[in-house]
């Protein structure tokens, strides 16, 4: 069996058809009472142009007309017979070819609104050969009750091209509203978020395509918000997607790079052994500095190339002193060529840390040489440490100028927290994530123009594997 597919009504067409069945229920809850009305209305002029005939025969000698004017009255009035009742006595006042039997009869003086509704559609519902009775109060007095008899079938055809005109007028309103308030929503609201739906679909199959960026307007309503949201939200996503891929080339690139630069250093590494032979006292002195910063760099070059720069390798904690490695990390950055710096190293001699040396080494160093650069070669970098219960707190600050707005919004996030001109902002990401990978935190104490301090917080690894710290809530 086929199957054919179902057409799509779009927001816009449903919106029309759904206006115009609205309008048109509203014109039914409408026509229903006013029909009712309309009919009740029909019967009260009936019975006031036979009042005013019957006054024709009040003012005739002895109450008697000419059969012809009789006939001619009741043909004017549309009534079969006219009947007056005054004081209790019934008069029949004008009378023609009565039927046989009156098929209903209609009190008009005490009639609600369900029963009026009612009787206006079984006056509907009826044939055209039913006669009926109605009766009312007259108008101007003259008597009590005024009752006819009538034939139903003028009554029943005058509704009925009431009812047409009603429904010709409620879809010729309810088109026309429907169009009107179809054009009118279009623009202000289904043409928008048509556009908006398109850059949407088209943003998630091709995001890199800028082609699909939406053109945000200036409105001030929910669309408008939605319109500067999404189109704020593309270019944070299309940024994202940019910088990632920008990170797996880089990754790639760093990969090659490590392999041949490992080979390198294990050449440098063996030409840095024979330096001990050297009788040179400076010599025997930097050398073993410079044969631990070959070995640190061999290994970081054979941890990239086995994980891919992706991820650190876990860390090999062990307890050590913790001042000799921060003197050999100062001993390597002032033999750089920055200028002046001062290396004040402030940690006790018995202060012991438990962590991999290899990761504090380089988190330190990457914190030491960021200050470092910042003082323009010129200034103190201060290492403080001190145990804390099961934790070593270690504070490097510098004397520098401070971090610069942009830096601090964007601290630790790769290639956007730089702390200097021209760099890439991974040395504070990489000092994070080694602090963060021994259960501890890094974190920026204070920054302006009388300098900048990090904090270092190191817990001890009996209290990681306990569960009992939670460094990273603080930030």
């Amino acid at each position: 069996m086929l199957e054919f597919p179902r057409p799509k009504i779009g927001l816009s067409g449903r919106l029309m058809v759904l206006t115009v069945a609205f309008i048109l229920l509203s014109s039914v809850m409408i026509y229903v009472p006013s029909i009712a009305y309309f009919r009740l209305q029909y019967l009260n002029n009936k019975i006031a142009g036979a009042q005013i005939a019957s006054l024709a025969v009040e003012g005739a000698q002895n109450n008697t007309l000419p059969v012809y004017l009789e006939a001619e009255l009741l043909a004017n009035a549309d009534v079969l017979a006219v009947a007056l009742r005054r004081d209790s006595a019934r008069f029949l006042m004008l009378a023609g070819d009565l039927p046989d039997t009156i098929d209903a009869h209609f009190d008009l003086r005490d009639v609600g609104p369900f029963e009026a509704i009612a009787d206006a559609f079984t006056t509907l519902m009826a044939g055209d050969g039913r006669h009926i009775r109605a009766m009312n109060a007259p108008v101007h007095g003259g008597g009590d009750i005024i009752d006819i008899v009538m034939r139903e079938r003028p009554l029943r055809h005058a509704m009925i091209d009431y009812s047409w005109n009603v429904a010709g007028l409620s879809l010729v309103i309810s088109f026309t509203t429907a169009a009107l308030i179809y054009f009118t929503l279009h623009f202000m609201m289904v043409r928008p978020i048509r556009m908006l739906t398109q850059s949407m679909v088209g943003f998630r199959k091709h995001p890199e395509d800028t082609r699909h960026e939406i053109r945000p307007s200036k409105r001030l309503d929910e669309i408008g918000v939605a319109e500067r949201e999404m189109a704020g939200m593309q270019i944070a996503v299309r940024q994202s997607l940019k910088q990632k891929a920008r990170l797996a080339e880089l990754g790639t690139a760093v990969s090659k790079i490590n392999h041949d630069l490992r080979n390198i250093l294990a050449n440098v590494q063996m030409v840095s052994d024979r330096l001990l032979s050297v009788d040179d006292p400076n010599v025997r002195r930097l050398t073993p500095s410079l044969i631990g910063s070959v070995g640190r760099a061999i290994d970081l070059c054979t941890d990239t190339l086995t994980y891919g720069g992706a991820r650190e390798k876990p860390p090999r904690r062990l307890f050590f002193e913790l001042a000799p490695l921060i003197s050999e990390i100062g001993t390597g950055i002032c033999q750089s060529p920055h200028g002046n710096i001062r290396w004040l190293n402030l940690i006790p001699a018995d202060l012991e840390i438990d962590a991999d040396p290899d990761h504090i080494f380089r988190i330190v160093q990457n914190i030491g040489r960021n200050a470092v650069q910042a003082m323009n070669g010129h200034g103190t970098v201060r290492i403080d440490a001190s145990r804390d219960g099961k934790m070593v707190v270690i504070d490097v600050a510098d004397d520098g100028p401070g971090l610069s707005q942009p830096a601090r919004d964007h601290l630790f996030q790769p290639f956007a927290g730089s702390t200097s001109e021209g760099g890439s902002g991974l040395g504070l990401t990489i000092a994070r994530d080694l602090t963060r990978a021994h259960g501890g935190d890094l974190r920026l104490l204070h920054t302006g123009p009388d300098g900048t301090a990090f904090r270092i917080e190191i817990p001890d690894s009996h209290i990681i594997a306990a569960g009992n710290v939670n460094l990273h809530a603080k930030g």
